[in-house]
């Protein structure tokens, strides 16, 4: 896809949150069962089910997919569609690009070992390795409308506020 595809494939439902602010407003869900015997989840996406289960420095096996190793997935997928569309639009040839995050976390503070410590990540950190013929300015803004940009990201680190309800049955 070029920019002038991007720019066509975009146009109308721009002009339609121009002209109706409310329609772009969009609600998304995740759903999934928790199989307690079993200290896993199962996670319903577009194309089946994960599992996911504790880490291995919790207790887990690694023969399930961790929680936080998908928050990251979801961190380098959003991040790699977001740079596709920004550098098509900016008009930048990639010839490869690759990410990669890495999270640090202490695992007394989710065990409970230590009340002193944060439980869960407490360091993020986002690489982007860009095989291109473009400039280094040019890669740099390209890094920068990404950042600016992709969801995960943005959410990470402007949390979103949250809630929680219970829903107790029998």
């Amino acid at each position: 896809m070029n920019a002038d595809q991007l720019r066509e494939l975009q146009a109308p439902i721009k002009q339609r949150y121009r002209d109706d602010p409310s329609t772009a407003r969009v609600v998304m869900h995740a759903s999934g069962s928790v199989q307690a015997s079993q200290l896993t989840c199962l996670v319903d996406t577009s194309i089946g089910q994960v599992t996911a289960g504790l880490h291995p420095a919790a207790g887990g096996t690694a023969e399930q997919a961790c929680s936080g190793d998908m928050l990251l997935q979801a961190l380098v997928a959003c991040s790699g569609v977001t740079l596709s569309a920004v550098a098509t639009a900016m008009g930048i040839e990639i010839r490869s690009a690759n990410i990669t995050a890495q999270a640090e976390m202490d695992f007394r503070g989710t065990l409970g070992i230590d009340k002193s410590v944060p439980v869960g990540i407490t360091a993020l950190e986002l690489e982007f390795a860009i095989d291109s013929p473009a400039e280094e300015s040019q890669l740099k803004k390209l890094v920068e409308l990404t950042e600016r940009y992709c969801v995960v990201l943005k959410t990470l680190a402007q949390p979103a506020k949250l809630t929680t309800k219970l829903k107790a049955k029998g």
